[in-house]
């Protein structure tokens, strides 16, 4: 049948994934970094989600489409609910040995300079120029035991989070790359997907940047451990 249903522009989509939350029907789920309209039959064609997208890039079209399904949306959302929720937003419990050696009992901080937000800092900042920059997600502190040791150390460090901010890294990204001499960049992520964001964030900022950087993504496990190191 052909009815009113959504369509994602994927070059606007920051990954933000606020119109994912807004979708009460399910329809949108983050993919590799994007929002996707995942079952035609689980949007309602309401436009929930329209409003609720920072960057214009969702608008209704007519299109032949399966009609809205509201029994099997009913149906996954009881699933969803009983096993799964937001992967970042899981509870879970880790259990660590007591005894586990320590190397160290008091170390230094890497920690370069202040702010470290990437809302905050400065697009102009004399510490930008000339340097190795390091981007983490805010988790990546308190996943990753030695970040200070194995990742900051002799870089520059901003953090953020795509989820919590609900904001286009990649523009104030871009203009750090464009109007400074960044050697290289890191990022470094969790495994969970809203952080696809930050790292889309930073492969659209660097294009858009005209520099040619390169870029080492390196995800972080829940339980700690480095799951990837790609450069």
């Amino acid at each position: 049948m052909k009815r009113r249903i959504i369509q994602i522009d994927e070059e606007k989509c920051n990954g933000g994934g606020a119109c994912a939350k807004a979708c009460h029907e399910g329809a949108i789920g983050m993919v590799d970094g994007k929002a996707k309209l995942l079952r035609d039959d689980y949007c309602d064609g309401l436009g929930d989600c329209l409003p609720a997208c920072p960057m214009d890039a969702i608008h209704f079209v007519e299109r032949e489409a399966a009609a809205y399904n509201e029994a099997a949306v009913l149906a996954a959302k009881a699933h969803k609910a009983a096993h799964t929720g937001c992967p970042g937003a899981r509870m879970r419990q880790m259990h660590h040995e007591d005894d586990a050696p320590v190397t160290a009992q008091k170390r230094p901080s890497q920690l370069s300079q202040w702010p470290c937000q990437i809302k905050l800092a400065p697009v102009n900042a004399p510490y930008f120029d000339g340097c190795e920059l390091l981007i983490a997600a805010d988790c990546t502190a308190y996943a990753y035991a030695s970040i200070h040791e194995d990742f900051m150390r002799g870089k520059i460090t901003l953090i953020g989070c795509p989820k919590l901010d609900a904001v286009d890294y990649s523009q104030k990204l871009a203009a750090i790359f464009a109007q400074n001499d960044v050697r290289s960049v890191t990022l470094l992520r969790m495994e969970v997907p809203c952080c696809g964001g930050l790292e889309f964030a930073a492969k659209k900022a660097i294009a858009e940047s005209g520099k040619e950087l390169s870029l080492r993504v390196v995800t972080i496990s829940i339980e700690g451990e480095i799951l990837a190191d790609e450069a």
